[in-house]
């Protein structure tokens, strides 16, 4: 099983002294001259110099010295040439091998040679030094561990003892890495039976130095007594590992990717390799052509994902100075700038980076499938290698038939005859619930070129396509090895600009290609009832019914604008002008599906960034949607496209600000404008406050619905309105007249805890709440403030802890405690804010541009400013307390948080009641809003 190498020519003629001083050669070319890297010869010339009287620990510590110089001086260099050449990984890997080698054997030649030499050695005193695992392969990043496998014959002898710990020693104060294993091979069998990895390490070991014999002896009885006649187990441990690795790391498609664990990494490709070197005994991944298993192209694939994963994981190690395997967002921006990757029009080089990454990562998972399936049909004996998803075999239709339990075509000729057939395949595929074959797939890549315009334009080829949408209830599975094998690129070319690419921020958890096709997941499973009790709007919706393909058009086009300099939506719907009607949609439904496209963020800005209860908000996003079949169109699209961003983007919170907005917005489509009127809206709840407090005093009662101006009448619940009035008489009936009332509220069914306060009226007294808040870990989502006739005030916010829940029940002694003190002026927010304002080192990253608008028409009453900036702790503090200097009184606020990005909207009044019509003003106060922004940022940054 090891990698024949020859041995150079020894010193001296003694038959021990030629095994032990056997020199490292290159695995393959590297990336300069190899005695440039490390001269082995050179070193142990040096080595013997330092060979006089002195002690072993002394004469160590010289060899280290060298050795470290000799380290240093050949990384130095392997970094220079890889930087010079970005690519080059496969040079890179081995040199870090070769001078790895040279650092071992040289260790080894100072220990044995020099410190521990045996004059008359026994046949127990022999030792061979072998490298196993990744290093034993010649694959070694700059930061890779150095694993060694020391081989004695018997129970390990003193003299052995002593050789190997001053070898470690050496290698030790190298700083090298290194996992070790002292073992006869009795002990590397025994332990091989027992522990897979143990096993896959061995598998890969590699003759460094020492007993050639013993290692030989070592080959031949892992061949016959461990790896022969086991591969059935050894498959299923690997493949199992592999399944375990991937739900730990995520799917290929998550942002911050694992570049040796993730799905569609490097650890997945070697697994092939172990796979194949255990059944086939391959030296190289070449190999793999000739045995069947790959394509000459399939290979070519292969090395080039190969390449590029070693290539962006090598130069992780480089920037961190450690053996670091996720491409964080910090990372990822210096390995593309690395790599030699720029900006272009519209996108960052790091987005581009990461698109190749995602291309790369998804070819893994095809070659993969290709490799397991043809390893089945090779070893079709007995049990199949793989589980068997499927233990019926489904009638197929004619021409296709089924192998190993996959959809196959019987005569690839004949299924080419009709180009169609590459769309009918993955029709069959969902008709049967069936794998598609990896020879039928391989048939469909190799002819993408049959679907050209005429294809596309014919009516039955349309007809395929939206059935596989429509028809069979998970279009996901259809449409996701579509994607793969670039069949949707090809029948939609629009598409293809948008496949594995990367959206450079902390919101989305896919590429854009993977999130358009987690919409459509959402989608069916409201379809098949299964998120009832999650969605029961959309699930509503659903049942009365509305227009199927309008909608899944509308989700399949919604973001294929991104990635261009200009609007996504509005270059969406444009797109989606022209790909609709190609699709067969008749103009009515085009312009529906247009409409959708460009508006498809329509009702979430509204819900999260508004105050819905403003009549106005409501009365504009009616106006725009004009029709209660575009409005439940829009919900439905809204909440899968939300849901489809990340598995923890949806919450209560955001689900009860849809569902209050669906609500008003239907009312008033069917009833009329006129149910949005401020006066009706309080009347009605004044009355429900009387029905609520049945045995309150009519005086008391009059006075409380008496007290407060009409926004705090429409703004809050019910509840909110019987809170306030209970505080407000406590307020009252206390003998301090400075006295705070606060009640916290947590309301799971909203994913938040509703923190009511009600004090005397002062200024700043929104900034210091939003201070104390901030202070304990709270994140404000929406904020309400209003003053009553007699002098009171009455604040409502709504919080969240980081992971975006109610605050815990224990927590809220600790927040009630804040929130006296800050409001009381014994803690200054802004003096505790100083240690907390920090922002994480990977979240460095991120440019957001801070913009600025005002608008005087969303709001009767109000000036809203909406403000959209990069979010960090204290920024609606500072945000706030600005606006209070400046004289501005600050109704509600909104928060609206995507990932880094954070839009917070205040709406505001002047001093004298009157909105913010002047441009002067309104410049005034964005330059104050700036340097506020500016100098918080330029605190979480130092």
């Amino acid at each position: 099983m090891t990698q024949p190498q020859a041995a150079l020519p020894a010193p001296d003629s003694d038959p021990a002294a030629r095994a032990i001083t056997r020199f490292p050669l290159a695995l393959g070319p590297l990336v300069c001259d190899p005695s440039a890297i490390f001269d082995s010869e050179k070193i142990r010339s040096q080595i013997d110099d330092l060979a006089t009287s002195k002690d072993n620990a002394t004469l160590r510590g010289e060899v280290v010295q060298l050795l470290r110089d000799a380290n240093k001086a050949g990384r130095a260099l392997i970094a220079e040439q890889f930087a010079k050449a970005p690519f080059d990984a496969r040079p890179m890997t081995r040199s870090y091998t070769f001078l790895t080698d040279g650092l071992v054997t040289s260790a080894l030649y100072a220990a044995i040679e020099i410190m521990h030499p045996a004059a008359t050695p026994t046949s127990s005193e022999r030792i061979a030094v072998i490298s196993v695992g990744g290093y034993g392969r010649g694959e070694m990043a700059p930061a890779s561990d150095v694993d060694l496998l020391f081989l004695t014959p018997y129970k390990i002898t003193a003299w052995a003892e002593s050789v190997i710990e001053s070898m470690l020693y050496i290698l030790w104060d190298l700083k090298l890495k290194v996992g070790h294993a002292s073992r006869t091979i009795h002990d590397c069998l025994r332990l091989g039976r027992e522990d897979f990895t143990i096993r896959t390490a061995m598998l890969e070991h590699r003759f460094l130095a020492g007993d050639q014999d013993l290692a030989d002896e070592l080959d031949q009885r892992l061949t016959r007594d461990l790896f022969q006649g086991t591969a059935h187990e050894f498959i299923e441990a690997k493949l199992s590992e592999r399944e375990a690795r991937h739900i730990k790391q995520g799917q290929r498609y998550m942002v911050e990717p694992n570049v040796k664990e993730g799905k569609g990494g490097l650890r997945d490709l070697q697994s092939m390799y172990w796979i194949a070197k255990y059944l086939y005994q391959v030296q190289d991944t070449a190999e793999l052509v000739p045995l069947g298993l790959f394509e000459s192209e399939e290979f070519d694939l292969f090395a080039k994902a190969e390449n590029f994963l070693w290539a962006a994981r090598s130069h992780l190690h480089l920037l961190t100075k450690r053996a670091s395997e996720v491409l964080s967002f910090d990372m990822q921006v210096e390995v593309a700038e690395r790599m030699g990757y720029q900006d272009v029009a519209g996108r960052r080089a790091v987005e581009i980076f990461m698109q190749d990454y995602f291309r790369h990562a998804t070819t893994v998972g095809d070659l993969t499938r290709i490799f397991l399936t043809k390893l089945e049909a090779s070893h079709q004996k007995g049990e199949p290698l793989l589980e068997r998803l499927f233990r019926r075999r489904p009638k197929t239709k004619p021409g296709y038939t089924v192998v190993n339990n996959r959809l196959d075509v019987v005569e690839p000729e004949t299924f080419l005859n009709d180009k169609l057939n590459l769309l009918r395949l993955f029709e069959e595929g969902l008709r049967t619930g069936m794998l598609i074959h990896p020879d039928a797939m391989r048939l469909v890549t190799a002819n993408l070129d049959l679907i050209d315009d005429d294809f596309r334009k014919t009516p039955e080829a349309r007809r395929i396509f939206l059935d596989l949408l429509l028809k069979h209830g998970n279009p996901e599975r259809a449409l996701r090895r579509m994607n793969e094998l670039g069949v949707l690129s090809a029948f939609l070319p629009e598409f293809a600009p948008i496949v594995a690419m990367m959206q450079f921020n902390m919101y989305h958890s896919y590429t854009v290609d993977e999130h358009t096709i987690q919409v459509i997941v959402n989608f069916a499973a409201i379809e098949r009832e299964e998120l009832e009790e999650e969605l029961p709007l959309s699930s509503k919706i659903m049942r009365k019914g509305l227009n199927r393909k309008v909608l899944m058009v509308a989700m399949l086009l919604h973001d294929i604008g991104k990635g261009q300099p200009v609007d996504h939506s509005i270059l969406g719907a444009q797109i989606a002008r022209k790909v609709a009607p190609r699709l067969g949609l008749n103009k009515a439904d085009s312009e529906t599906v247009e409409w959708l496209v460009r508006y498809h963020l329509l009702m979430s800005d509204m819900a999260q960034k508004r105050d819905i209860a403003d009549p106005r908000t409501v009365r504009d996003f009616a106006k725009a949607v004009k029709t209660v079949k575009r409005l439940d169109l829009l919900t439905v699209l809204t909440v899968c496209d939300i849901r489809g961003v990340g598995p923890n983007t949806w919450n209560n919170w955001k689900a009860a600000l849809l569902r209050a907005l669906y609500k008003q917005t239907r009312e008033a489509l069917e009833n009329g404008m006129e149910a949005l009127n401020r006066e009706l809206r309080g009347t009605s709840a004044k009355k429900a406050l009387r029905a609520a407090l049945p045995d309150w005093p009519k005086a008391v009662l009059k006075k409380e619905t008496a007290r407060h101006y009409d926004p705090y009448w429409q703004g809050l619940h019910i509840t909110g309105h019987v809170d306030f009035a209970e505080m407000l008489r406590e307020l009252e009936q206390s003998e301090d007249p400075g006295n705070i009332v606060i009640r916290l509220f947590p309301d799971d069914d909203r994913d938040a805890t509703r923190a009511c306060f009600v004090m005397p009226d002062h200024p700043g007294i929104f900034a210091r709440v939003a201070g104390a808040l901030a202070l304990v870990g709270a994140n404000v989502v929406d904020a309400r403030s209003y003053t009553t006739k007699d002098g009171y005030v009455t604040d409502a916010f709504w919080i969240q802890d980081a992971e975006g829940h109610p605050f815990e029940a224990s927590r809220l002694p600790r927040l009630r405690q804040m929130i006296r003190r800050t409001l009381k002026g014994e803690v200054v927010a802004r003096d505790a804010f100083k240690a907390r304002d920090k922002i994480k080192k990977r979240e460095r990253a991120f440019n957001v541009p801070t913009h600025i608008t005002f608008d005087n028409d969303g709001s009767e009453i109000y000036t809203i400013i909406e403000v959209d900036t990069r979010d960090r702790p204290g920024l609606l503090y500072d945000l706030a307390r600005t606006l209070t200097a400046a004289n501005v009184y600050v109704a509600n606020a909104v928060i609206a948080t995507y990932g880094e990005q954070v839009v917070d909207t205040f709406y505001v009044k002047d001093m004298f009641g009157l909105k913010y019509y002047a441009a002067s003003k309104q410049r005034f106060l964005e330059n104050k809003l700036r340097t506020a922004i500016a100098e918080g940022a330029k605190r979480a940054r130092t």
